[in-house]
């Protein structure tokens, strides 16, 4: 199944938080992510891999990913990925 999606983005920069911002990419180009944190040594990794795991369990292959973390827990990075792909595809 291929998804229409369109720029969107969730979340703030408020501290706690993330802010997503989703793009279109070229079909087959994969999933590219851009992160900026102040922990991206510790816990960039992670950030990453839940972006990563919440995008494909919704069907997302092709996408760019800026994502600006300000110390989000894993549950939060997921609420705001699944809420941009929402805006995303509407």
């Amino acid at each position: 199944m291929s998804v229409q999606i369109k720029p969107s983005q969730a979340g703030t920069l408020e501290s706690s938080d993330i802010l997503i911002m989703l793009a279109p990419a070229e079909p087959g180009t994969g999933i590219s992510i851009e992160l900026v944190s102040p922990t991206i040594h510790q816990f960039g990794d992670q950030i990453k891999k839940v972006i990563t795991d919440t995008l494909q369990a919704n069907g997302i292959k092709d996408i760019l990913v800026h994502a600006n973390d300000k110390g989000a827990w894993d549950y939060a990075v997921e609420a705001r990925v699944k809420t941009a792909i929402l805006r995303a595809i509407s």
